[in-house]
């Protein structure tokens, strides 16, 4: 084999050998994935840097990678080749996923087609599609499979400046609700404005709850979409109206609750992970993803910019930076 066989059959990556500190993130040169029949290899753009992906790293999560193995779930990119069996993509397309075979931060990586979705290149970014997948099903989910919200309800969107959030919002407004949305800065208030929140409000600061209550006259908010619940629950069962439901998103330890706070109202909690979705659920989502994308009211807000090197910086970034905004997305075209 040739030098430039050697070259091509090689690449770049992000690796993790052993679970634990972010700088276990180290790059290394490994060899190019190949297809199966029904995967897609794809040449990686971006990668798109999500929370599991350091519950993973660090080796606190239900289900963890063997070792060693290259991080991340979502990206975007341009298909390299398929397996013989795959239909619905060819070379060239661009797409982007939201489950990788073999991990997004690298040059290459394979995903299923099942988990492969086309990304309208006239209405987006690469940057942008990489923080599509997670993202976009996960506030689909959430607002449309556990909340079942409906046109002319009202809804807070409890931290939305995230990428989750800043998708719930947008989505949120297109199926006619009421949007209100906490953010814990000035810049990510801005940003849930600018997604199109009829309320915003700085969760940090004394009395934002009472102005919620202002603002809906007393009833309440039908639906709170919570991303933090650990801090946030037990305020968010106090603001729900009759029959209002709160969809946890996001959690990060336990917290305590007054269980009467949801008898009277006949509230709920119910939980949202995207890993309990069904193949209709998938199909549903893959729909309103390419439709949402051609009307171009989707715009998925992304932030802070990485590069593979930069990896341990954004692990820690992503679970420490106040007031997020949008999702963080690794660059790894660049360095091709």
């Amino acid at each position: 084999m040739n030098r430039s066989n050697i070259l091509r059959s090689v690449m770049k990556a992000v690796r993790v050998t052993e679970f634990g500190a972010p700088d276990v993130c180290k790059v290394a040169q490994i060899a190019k994935p190949t297809p199966a029949s029904k995967q897609v290899l794809i040449k990686t753009e971006y990668s798109g840097l999500n929370p599991v992906d350091t519950y993973m790293r660090s080796g606190n999560y239900a289900r963890l990678p063997d070792l060693p193995y290259t991080p991340g779930s979502d990206c975007s990119g341009v298909v390299e080749a398929v397996g013989e069996d795959v239909t619905q993509y060819k070379q060239g397309d661009t797409v982007f996923t939201v489950r990788s075979v073999t991990g997004t931060c690298a040059e290459y990586n394979v995903a299923e087609e099942s988990q492969t979705f086309p990304l309208n290149t006239d209405k987006l970014s690469f940057k942008q599609g990489a923080g599509l997948g997670v993202p976009f099903f996960t506030a689909y989910r959430a607002l449309v499979t556990r909340a079942q919200a409906k046109n002319g309800e009202t809804i807070l969107i409890h931290g939305a400046s995230g990428g989750v959030g800043t998708l719930c919002v947008q989505i949120a407004k297109h199926l006619g609700l009421k949007v209100l949305a906490t953010a814990g800065s000035d810049a990510g208030l801005q940003i849930v404005k600018d997604c199109g929140a009829d309320f915003t409000y700085n969760h940090h600061t004394s009395g934002y709850v009472e102005k919620i209550m202002e603002d809906t006259a007393d009833k309440g908010v039908n639906i709170v979409v919570e991303m933090l619940a650990n801090i946030n629950l037990q305020r968010d069962l106090d603001i729900l109206s009759k029959h209002g439901r709160v969809v946890i998103v996001g959690n990060r330890g336990t917290i305590e609750i007054n269980p009467r706070s949801t008898m009277a109202k006949e509230s709920s909690i119910v939980g949202c992970m995207l890993g309990n979705s069904t193949e209709g659920d998938w199909a549903e989502g893959k729909k309103a993803v390419i439709q949402y994308q051609s009307e171009g009211w989707l715009q998925p807000v992304t932030s802070t910019e990485y590069t593979m090197s930069e990896v341990p910086q954004a692990h820690i970034d992503i679970m420490n930076t106040k007031g997020s905004a949008g999702s963080l997305v690794i660059k790894i075209s660049s360095n091709q």
